[in-house]
Order: structure tokens, then C-alpha cells, then sequence
């Protein structure tokens, strides 16, 4: 007979090990599936309020920066100092995963090394999985069963792709990036090991934008697009080379897809639950997806305990009302942003420019550090406004 537990979590990133941590801490029993034998290309920024909001011990950091240096077509630099109102963290996740799921076997949760292959749902409510083992050499599948299910693997779910519509999938760009040894003894105006570089170029990427991310000893290169044709592996090495990178050993690559808008409904009603990239919770326009993941996950737990109390599948509707409520719309205005000044080189010029101000770096600093809109200052959202427009219709400030 098939094991039975509360919760199978599918997929072991940041939001499905938060998952599953927090459901073992509250007596259920909780099973953390994952291959346990890829990292997920990111460029593995974190806000520095992640560590208290999660528990992240400052070891995990493999560094911080202090500042961001914006890069437009033509080559102009704008650079947007943090100041004393906080840091971006930076993880690995070749090793920040890891200790993740480790915390959710030290809170409980048993593990298993495999993939999803087949789910089905019987009459009573209750649903089967068929896992591959990867750590096995005869990789023999395995059944269990479970009450509830949380698909928290990734873009591309196999919980989605089973047991939802076709049509349930968010809009996603393609990630590629490699990790490099950090050069030493570099000139700042090429690399600074706490400062993150944004490219906005079409010939990087025509829709999103390249990054050069330091990770202590290791520096994170890559870019990003949803066009068909656009070759990021060749944007990657250009981008390299046009950052004084080219000649750095590189330590591994990695591609995988990256969802950009929240899907509008992640659960089915009865027993499964999406969470983190398979429901879409990837910032627009940043790309920013861990701290959302993480929080995903929290909420997702929350959501599935109230369910497994209540014995019914209503509950699970929670996690998706809790995030968009906090933060939905600040997806919604990055989501406009990403729409309106990525669409070509000359807008994309006009949007470095605009950083230069200010008012829009202060504003952009707090709402990415806090996780929130910035609602003490409501003169400098005006401004912010009134030079957007200006900028996009190329206004002089004399018309503003």
C-alpha cells in the first residue's frame, strides 16, 4: 500500500522547501520532493529584509551591493546607490537551495529525490503520485498518496501540465546566465564586487535586459527574452565581452524558462495548490523571484493547513487573495513599466535617463526593499509621474 501524507510538495526551490518547513512545523505530515541535481539560473538577488522575514542566517549571503549601475544602449551609465536604508542580498543557489530543504527535513518533512511522472485523483478526493527516484541506480517509480498536493516546480510544473487546463500557463521569458569566477584587482568602471549592473540593450535583449551580478567569488552573467530567433547565449557572451568579463573561467550554465504575471487562479478547488514560478509569481520587469517564492511559499502552507482543518478545498483560494493583495499592485505597475519602456532602444534610453532622478531612484530603493508602494511621500510619486511622461513624450522640463 502507498504511503499516505497531508502534503506532497513537488519541486524543492526556495517556495516549495518554505512550504513544506512550515507544514511540518505544524504536525502534518509533509513530503519534499526534488531531482536534488539542478540550480536554476538567477542572478540570486534577495532584499535584505528577506533575513528576517525568513529566518536567513547572513552565512547564506555570498555578498552584498550596495548600489546598481544602469547601462543603456548607447552606453550611458546611471548608478543608484542604495544609501543606509538597507542592502540587496546575494545567494547562490547552488547552495542556498540546499540548506532550504535541509531546514525542512530538520522541521519534519521527509525527502525524496525524483521527479513527478504521473498524478491522478481518485473518487474520494484523494490523490495518487508516480515519482522517479534520480538518486537510484534501477530509478524503480514509486506510489504515494496524499491529501493535498502543492506544484511548486517551477515554469514549466508537471502538477500544472497533469492536472490543469493547457490553457492555465503565465506568460514566461527564457533565462540563460552563466556563473564565472569574479575577476580581482578589476577597474571599477568594469566590475565592482558590491555593485549589480542592468543592461538595457535590444541587442542583449530585445524585450527584458542583461545583468552582471556579483556572488563574492563568483559573478552571475545573463540576460533574458520571450522572442523566438533572439540567441541568448550569444547576447551572454557579448554581454561579457562588452563588460570586460570575457576572459573569466566560466563555472557552469544554466537556462530554464521564467514566468512574469501571477496566474488568476492557482489552486483547482478541491487538492492541489500552485505556488512560486508554476502559479507565475515572478516580478515583471525585474524578474525578481525569490523573495516572492519564499513568500509564496509561507502562504501556500497557510492556505493548505486551513484546508486540511476544514476538510474541504476552499482555503486554498487564500495564498493567491493574501499575495495579490500585498503585492499585486506592484506587479501590475512593473508589468505597465516592462510594456511601455522596453519596447525599443529609444525608450529604453529615455528609461536610463529617468533613473538618474532622484526622486525615481529613492522611490525605487524603498519599494524594492520594503516590498511595498511608498506611501509617505505622495509628492514624489507625482513627480516620478510627471517626469515619466515627460520623458516619454521628450518633453523639455520647461513643458513639464
Amino acid at each position: 500500500m502507498s504511503k499516505l501524507y497531508d502534503v506532497i510538495v513537488v519541486g524543492g526551490g526556495p517556495c516549495g522547501a518554505m512550504a513544506a518547513e512550515r507544514l511540518a512545523e505544524k504536525g502534518h505530515s509533509v513530503l519534499l520532493v526534488d531531482p536534488d541535481n539542478r540550480i536554476k539560473p538567477c542572478g540570486g538577488a534577495i532584499p535584505s529584509r528577506a533575513l528576517a522575514d525568513f529566518g536567513i542566517p547572513e552565512s547564506q549571503l555570498v555578498a552584498r551591493a550596495n548600489a546598481a549601475r544602469i547601462i543603456a544602449p548607447s552606453g550611458r551609465t546611471v548608478d543608484m546607490t542604495i544609501g543606509d536604508i538597507g542592502y540587496v542580498g546575494m545567494v547562490d543557489r547552488a547552495t542556498f537551495d540546499p540548506y532550504l530543504r535541509q531546514r525542512a527535513a530538520e522541521a519534519g518533512a521527509d525527502r525524496f529525490h525524483g521527479k513527478l511522472d504521473a498524478m491522478t485523483e481518485d473518487k474520494n478526493g484523494g490523490l495518487d503520485l508516480t515519482l522517479s527516484p534520480t538518486n537510484d541506480a534501477d530509478g524503480k517509480p514509486v506510489q504515494f498518496r496524499a491529501r493535498r498536493v502543492i506544484g511548486a516546480d517551477g515554469a514549466n510544473s508537471a502538477v500544472r501540465r497533469l492536472m490543469f487546463p493547457a490553457s492555465r500557463k503565465p506568460p514566461y521569458v527564457f533565462a540563460y546566465h552563466e556563473i564565472v569566477e569574479s575577476p580581482i584587482g578589476a577597474k571599477e568602471e568594469i566590475f565592482k564586487p558590491d555593485r549589480c549592473d542592468v543592461i538595457y540593450d535590444g541587442r542583449i535583449s530585445p524585450d527584458f535586459y542583461g545583468w552582471v551580478f556579483p556572488h563574492g567569488g563568483h559573478t552571475s552573467i545573463g540576460t533574458g527574452t520571450a522572442v523566438k530567433g533572439h540567441n541568448i547565449r550569444e547576447a551572454t557572451r557579448a554581454l561579457k565581452l562588452a563588460a570586460g568579463l570575457g576572459d573569466c573561467r566560466v563555472i557552469r550554465r544554466e537556462g530554464a524558462p521564467l514566468p512574469l504575471k501571477p496566474m488568476k487562479r492557482w489552486d483547482n478547488g478541491r487538492n492541489i495548490l500552485l505556488a512560486g514560478d508554476a502559479a507565475g509569481t515572478v516580478a515583471p520587469s525585474s524578474g525578481e523571484g525569490i523573495y516572492y517564492a519564499m513568500l509564496c511559499g509561507r502562504l501556500s502552507a497557510e492556505a493548505v493547513h486551513h484546508s486540511l482543518i476544514a476538510g474541504n478545498g476552499k482555503a486554498l483560494a487564500g495564498a493567491r487573495k493574501v499575495f495579490m493583495r500585498a503585492h499585486g499592485r506592484v506587479f501590475l505597475i512593473l508589468g505597465i513599466m516592462q510594456k511601455i519602456w522596453y519596447r525599443n532602444d529609444k525608450l529604453r534610453e529615455k528609461f536610463v535617463a529617468m533613473c538618474a532622478d532622484p526622486d525615481v531612484q529613492r522611490l525605487t530603493w524603498e519599494s524594492y526593499l520594503n516590498k511595498k508602494l511608498v506611501r509617505r511621500d505622495p509628492l514624489a510619486h507625482v513627480r516620478v509621474f510627471l517626469k515619466d511622461i515627460a520623458q516619454l513624450f521628450g518633453m523639455p522640463a520647461g513643458q513639464r
